[in-house]
């Protein structure tokens, strides 16, 4: 059900609709440059739809429904819209010949037809996906949190430059992001809610890399869901736990909750593959084209994730809304009770 996450009692957008629109394209140009530039990466074009039945498209939690539609001039063959685009740049890796140390971003648009609607989660998703080739002595914790490192950078300095545009916004990101496992947190604070630990958590450093992802913890349960075919949430890794993937997240004071900005980690080797999709009962996707491209061994390690395009805008623009930044379908209960509260979606 939809719901709206009620922002601090004193909101009141600090930009205007054009000031915030000027905005958004200055985040999104300067921040897509340092990524690029920070990660070695090149830019190249995604699809929009995949056929279905390849193993391509991601399936997230493993519950989603993908859009889909039939293809006259394909035998009425199905397309699905692309969820993300996880598995298909590990395919574009290899098709392109992308080396070692080096990688591939670009706009992934998506539709989420089975979301939950409130301010963080809309229709429409926007991220950079972004992928690179990595060596099998890159598939370490210590790699993973370097990556982070230099993907927090670049949002560090993107704030800063929307600040020094906007000088009504003040920074509030800290300087150095935190790093923890699924496991610890749950040790932590073992009698809340994985989104209760990951407030507490937040809210005690304001950036948090929350790592080992997808698969179950000492409790039995996981932290959050992950496929399990792209990232690697069941290795062991060198610090004593499992997991080679994570989720940014940061404390938004505005929302006085935690906020995911991005999802990325490691992803599967041939072994990570095997024990992931047996654990999950899925193994029948080894068939898959996919699939079979990974255990043939023609697809190259790599690291990858996504970063909220409408997300990012929404934190470094001060907004209660990711309505605020993306047009979008949303209950007319939902646009009247924001109407209320100061919050003009677009």
């Amino acid at each position: 059900m939809s719901k709206i996450i009620k922002p601090i009692e004193s909101y009141k957008p600090l930009l205007d609709k054009i000031q915030t629109e000027k905005g958004i394209k200055l985040i999104k140009d300067f921040f897509q440059q340092n990524l690029a530039t920070e990660m070695r990466l090149r830019r190249v074009t995604a699809p929009l739809f995949v056929l279905k039945g390849l193993g391509i498209n991601d399936d997230l939690n493993g519950v989603e429904r993908a859009v889909s539609f039939p293809i006259k001039d394909l035998q009425d063959q199905r397309a699905e819209v692309v969820h993300s685009l996880a598995k298909w740049k590990r395919l574009t890796l290899a098709n392109l010949g992308i080396e070692k140390g080096y990688g591939i971003y670009t706009d992934m648009n998506a539709i989420r037809a089975d979301e939950e609607l409130d301010n963080l989660h809309s229709l429409y998703v926007d991220q950079w996906d972004w992928e690179a080739v990595i060596s099998k002595e890159d598939r370490t914790v210590a790699y993973l949190k370097s990556v982070v490192r230099r993907i927090y950078s670049a949002i560090l300095r993107t704030e800063y430059l929307a600040c020094e545009n906007y000088p009504c916004l003040k920074p509030f990101l800290p300087e150095e992001i935190h790093f923890v496992h699924a496991q610890e947190l749950l040790e932590m604070y073992p009698d809340k809610t994985p989104k209760e630990r990951e407030d507490l958590i937040c809210k005690k450093y304001g950036a948090v890399f929350l790592m080992g992802i997808g698969g179950a913890l000492s409790n039995g349960e996981k932290h959050d869901g992950r496929a399990p075919d792209y990232d690697d949430w069941s290795t062991k890794n060198e610090e004593g736990f499992e997991g080679l993937n994570g989720d940014i997240l940061i404390w938004y004071p505005i929302l006085n909750r935690s906020f995911e900005l991005s999802s990325m980690g490691i992803r599967v080797d041939i072994d990570a593959l095997n024990k992931q999709l047996a654990i999950e009962n899925k193994e029948e996707r080894k068939s898959l084209y996919f699939h079979q491209k990974l255990l043939n061994n023609e697809l190259p390690l790599s690291i990858g994730g996504g970063i909220g395009q409408s997300r990012l805008c929404m934190v470094l623009l001060h907004k209660a809304h990711i309505g605020e930044i993306q047009v979008s379908i949303w209950p007319e209960n939902m646009r009247l009770e924001c109407e209320k509260i100061n919050i003009p979606l677009l």
